[in-house]
């Protein structure tokens, strides 16, 4: 009977927790999805993340910490790819070594096949849209949308600024390089 206060309670306001309770509270091992769908899977104390518990975001990058009253003590942060985060000694797209992850791991690709991001061939893009890392986004409506079409935010002014500046816009508008090679090239023959 309490799991179903605390589970009805969730859906109410956005939100879902399947495990244990104690108090109408949170307690034990469970499963909380938040309502972006980032999912925090572990040890729960008094309604706050305790223990050991992992959050699994919906791109599949992944949080693994060792919690305490509800703040992370200790954990790990690991990309969709496998790279884990360091906080020292950081090499990773540095200015010095420019390679993706994946290019680390398999080698680089043959000439004419470079890659233009991580995931090779890269994810196409809407017409008009930029990639920006945890989804697309539309400057036209300044909306974010997850890659499944799902809404994450608003860009704000600076955001839509860096994104425009810095991310991968879909080609055959303006981004990619066909537009960068419009020259048009005549041929003379001094040949009689």
């Amino acid at each position: 009977m309490e799991d179903n206060k605390v589970s009805e309670l969730m859906q109410f306001i956005g939100r879902s927790y399947k495990g244990c309770t104690e108090n109408d509270r949170m307690h034990g091992e469970g499963e909380y999805t938040f309502p972006t769908n980032t999912k925090y899977v572990g040890e729960m104390k008094d309604g706050m993340f305790h223990g050991k518990g992992m959050l699994l975001f919906p791109n599949g990058i992944k949080y693994e910490s060792i919690w305490e009253d509800g703040i992370s003590k200790q954990g790990s942060f690991t990309f969709v790819d496998g790279l884990q985060y360091q906080e020292n000694n950081w090499d990773y797209c540095d200015g010095s070594d420019r390679r993706f992850y994946s290019e680390r791991c398999n080698g680089i690709r043959p000439a004419g096949e470079s890659q233009m991001t991580d995931l090779h061939p890269p994810r196409p893009i809407p017409a008009g849209c930029y990639d920006c890392a945890d989804g697309f986004y539309d400057p036209v409506t300044s909306v974010i949308t997850s890659y499944s079409g799902g809404f994450v935010r608003s860009a704000d002014d600076s955001e839509h600024e860096w994104i425009v500046r810095t991310c991968r816009k879909a080609w055959g508008d303006g981004g990619g390089p066909e537009k960068l090679v419009s020259v048009k090239v005549e041929q003379k023959s001094n040949i009689m």
